[in-house]
């Protein structure tokens, strides 16, 4: 597993985490819906939130035991046959250096053990969440940023989490009144942890979005942005618009497309999984055109790939291939019929064969 796979897969395992805790504290109806879209999103949300799931109730068992039980197992071990555990004696017994050792080393273990009791009671039966950002009377940014072909994933100071696809940059503006995220260049997807004292706002160029717990892609074009929601909903408004004008409502498998202008199109019905692709490090296509699947390749590939023969920028390619294996996608392309690839140092040109149809 890559680390940055590792980072993704622990940032999943925190997020069910806060689900498991969430759901023992009560969940409001919005929140139960956001936590079966989190669930259908992946099977991996699934798996670990089972995981946890166990934990806790080993956890909850734990923490039943008495006082008592501590020297319970204490005396057990006590009497196995082979064990090294001894008696602590009195500090003012003359004791050797290794005899000391022995001793100050079951003192830690036991009090490991009690300090293991009382962290699993604080975790699952005390619910008041830990301070954060929203807690804070200063202002907090941060700024990230990813370079051509990277993707990095961030939790931020409220538990919320940012994934950055390559060439993109956002800047973060905390404080006790606001969740502000300014995206300048390229695309995040955002799992945003609710506050319903702090509505979290992502501006662009050509829109803002406002959002209240939910999971949602905003990607930079040439034209403007485009907002696709995977889970739950979230509020669109040119970046213009006042806080009181009209705003789209992009519910969850929509995608909706805000102009540089400010005109913005209606919501959409939309492939989420597919739009999002990226995230498993993956760019997926149902009958789009070449041009556009070039495109979006050069948005991770170190050799820009053009297409010299106009004719094929408009044929249609369906496929799933991974953004950092050009290789593969150049053997698709000389696997279809009337196509030719070369590539130079710095570029894999494509064009149609002479004979191809016409094509040239």
């Amino acid at each position: 597993m890559s680390a940055t796979n590792e980072q993704v897969r622990q940032l999943i395992t925190q997020r069910a985490a806060d689900w498991f805790v969430a759901n023992r504290a009560g969940m409001t109806p919005e929140q139960r819906q956001s936590f079966t879209d989190w669930l259908k999103t992946s099977p991996v949300h699934v798996e670990e939130y089972l995981a946890i799931a166990v934990i806790g109730r080993d956890l909850r068992r734990a923490c039943t035991l008495s006082a008592h039980s501590v020297d319970a197992l204490i005396e057990r071990a006590r009497n196995e046959s082979d064990s090294t555990i001894e008696s602590l004696r009195p500090l003012h017994n003359p004791r050797t250096n290794d005899g000391v050792w022995r001793g100050w080393r079951f003192t830690v273990v036991a009090m490991s053990f009690a300090l293991l009791l009382t962290s699993a009671l604080v975790l699952f039966y005390n619910h008041t969440p830990a301070p954060t950002a929203s807690l804070v009377d200063e202002v907090t940014t941060s700024h990230y940023q990813t370079g051509h072909g990277q993707q990095r994933s961030y939790l931020l100071a409220d538990r919320s989490v940012v994934h950055l696809n390559t060439d993109s940059e956002i800047t973060i503006r905390y404080s006790k009144q606001e969740r502000s995220v300014g995206l300048s260049r390229g695309e995040a997807v955002f799992e945003v942890t609710h506050e319903s004292a702090r509505p979290f706002r992502v501006t662009t160029n050509a829109a803002q979005i406002i959002d209240v717990g939910t999971r949602f892609d905003v990607r930079l074009t040439e034209a403007g942005t485009l907002i696709t929601v995977i889970e739950g909903q979230v509020e669109v408004r040119s970046a213009s618009a006042g806080p009181n004008s009209d705003a789209l409502h992009v519910r969850a498998g929509q995608q909706a497309r805000v102009t540089d202008g400010g005109m913005m199109f209606p919501p959409a019905s939309v492939d989420a999984g597919r739009a999002t692709a990226w995230l498993h490090r993956q760019i997926s296509f149902d009958r789009e055109p070449l041009e556009k699947v070039a495109a979006e390749f050069n948005r991770y590939a170190m050799k820009s790939i053009a297409i010299t023969t106009p004719e094929l920028r408009g044929l249609r390619v369906s496929g799933i291939f991974t953004t950092d294996d050009t290789a593969a996608f150049v053997a698709f392309l000389r696997s279809l019929e009337g196509v030719q690839v070369e590539e130079t140092a710095t570029q894999i040109v494509v064009s149609g064969q002479s004979h191809h149809k016409g094509i040239r």
